[in-house]
């Protein structure tokens, strides 16, 4: 069985050289390319894809707004974003949307497996690279991080944190602690208020880096 990716890209030469080390691995196909969201909203439903990897900047229809779309219409691909150096603006708001990992696109083969398989596992996979990005960015916008008192959070909201770091939805958290889903999602708004953070993939950036949770692709 191998897994089914559609590359979303404007530059035929970034698609071609995807396709190329994605080719090189057993484990994936190439299930179809689009050059802008709007087309990729098109085919999605056709090629089916196990994992969409989705440039940022792109005309017609950017990145972000591919993401928003989908979340509108409940399209639950898991996403991994192609990303710059220039781009951590965007790469926070992606994060914000959902999004599974980002890959510079210059990335290696050995990375761009990882964060594949990372997110057909359903796991949030923020590279060494791309957490120091974010980290920096939001240092920068915020000028100083929240000041984050790990003691507080309860075993209960660190538990909830690890399960969100491996991918987990609220649903299958809800009943692997015995919980109902509206105290998971409980726990995590005072996981987000405590770490000063908008969403899952943020709150596990700055878990990671605080040492609340390892480093999930270690």
């Amino acid at each position: 069985m191998s897994y089914r990716i559609l590359i979303v890209d404007d530059h035929l030469v970034v698609r071609e050289g995807l396709k190329l080390m994605i080719e090189t691995n057993e484990l994936f196909q190439v299930a179809g390319e689009a050059e802008n969201g709007k087309i990729a909203l098109e085919v999605v439903n056709s090629t089916k894809p196990d994992v969409i990897l989705l440039d940022l900047n792109m005309p017609v229809m950017s990145g972000l707004d591919t993401i928003k779309k989908m979340n509108e219409l409940d399209i639950t691909t898991p996403v991994i974003i192609l990303t710059t150096y220039n781009e951590d603006e965007l790469m926070v708001a992606g994060i914000e949307l959902g999004a599974k990992g980002f890959l510079l696109k210059d990335t290696s083969r050995e990375n761009l497996f990882r964060a594949l398989e990372s997110a057909i596992r359903g796991e949030t996979l923020l590279q060494p690279e791309i957490m120091d990005k974010l980290l920096k960015f939001r240092n920068k916008k915020n000028n100083k991080f929240n000041q984050i008192q790990t003691t507080s959070l309860s075993e209960k909201e660190l538990f909830v944190l690890q399960a969100v770091a491996k991918g987990f939805k609220s649903r299958e958290i809800a009943f692997d602690m015995g919980i109902a889903e509206r105290t998971v999602k409980a726990h995590l708004t005072n996981i987000y208020n405590k770490l000063g953070v908008n969403s899952r993939a943020e709150a596990v950036a700055v878990a990671v880096e605080n040492g609340l949770i390892p480093l999930m692709n270690k």
